[in-house]
């Protein structure tokens, strides 16, 4: 890997940004919602594709992350080629997203950076390389839905070169 470390751009996260990539999960960004439960409840209907691929099925795991400390070097990616993986916030707590697009491993100009606010959840689609779990406040536990099934769903590779994230916090 080359030594010179490239410095990556954080850009906030919005539904047209990440659409590449897959979904933005909130209610800000809900194309439906109404109420319902004798008007209790509103409801943000249909806020990602979830693609358990070919003969996968859809669960739901709880993923409790460390906080990462910045300036953060990012190495390495992975990729889910048989389903889609979806992250949703239970702490309030602001997360990094790091993607690049589905196909050939990616280099470090592939790669992109979000800064996501507790309240937006991410759902990669099918083949999106993405880092794994980036908390940052403190220890943050995470709704996954993803894919169980036959055959083997996570790819990782090393990048050729490193990229540094930091906030400037």
């Amino acid at each position: 890997m080359n030594e010179t470390l490239i410095r990556l751009t954080v850009e906030p996260l919005t539904a047209e940004a990440f659409a590449p990539f897959g979904d933005v999960i909130a209610t800000a960004d809900a194309q439906r919602h109404f109420t319902i439960n004798g008007g209790n409840t509103e409801r943000y209907h249909d806020l990602a594709h979830i693609d358990p691929g070919p003969d996968g099925r859809a669960i739901v795991s709880i993923f409790r992350g460390q906080p990462r400390r910045l300036p953060f070097t990012v190495e390495m990616m992975e990729r889910h080629p048989l389903g889609s993986q979806a992250f949703v916030p239970l702490s309030d707590a602001p997360y990094l997203v790091v993607v690049a697009p589905a196909g050939d491993t990616p280099g470090i100009q592939d790669l992109r950076v979000f800064l996501a606010r507790g309240d937006q959840g991410v759902n990669y689609a099918r083949g999106v390389w993405h880092h794994p779990l980036l908390a940052l406040d403190g220890v943050s536990d995470f709704l996954v839905i993803d894919r169980a099934g036959e055959g083997p769903n996570c790819d990782e590779v090393r990048l050729d070169e490193a990229g540094v994230i930091d906030l400037g916090r």
